[in-house]
């Protein structure tokens, strides 16, 4: 991963811009020597979102197993016969 300072990021934001387009490789913005931000691409950025959702979705999915909240496949099958109306 290509690392940048923010100096660097204010005097050639549109080269950073069209290296990153071209590339879609993130770019590390360090500001005083520490890391301070990602840049990345719109299409990756997109999709780490939709991942994220996907994500979440599963870590509910297993909260709900450990807390009991389940169903039987009848009942979800019923429950599903209902929405699909």
């Amino acid at each position: 991963m290509r690392t940048e300072l923010v100096t660097t990021l204010k005097r050639q934001a549109t080269e950073l811009l069209s290296d990153l387009g071209r590339d879609k490789e993130p770019i590390l913005i360090t500001q005083h020597g520490l890391p301070s931000a990602y840049l990345v691409d719109v299409e990756t950025f997109e999709q780490l979102q939709q991942r994220m959702k996907l994500l979440e979705g599963i870590a509910r999915g297993e909260r709900a197993i450990d807390d009991g909240r389940v169903v039987s496949h009848a009942d979800a099958k019923e429950r599903m016969k209902r929405w699909l109306k």
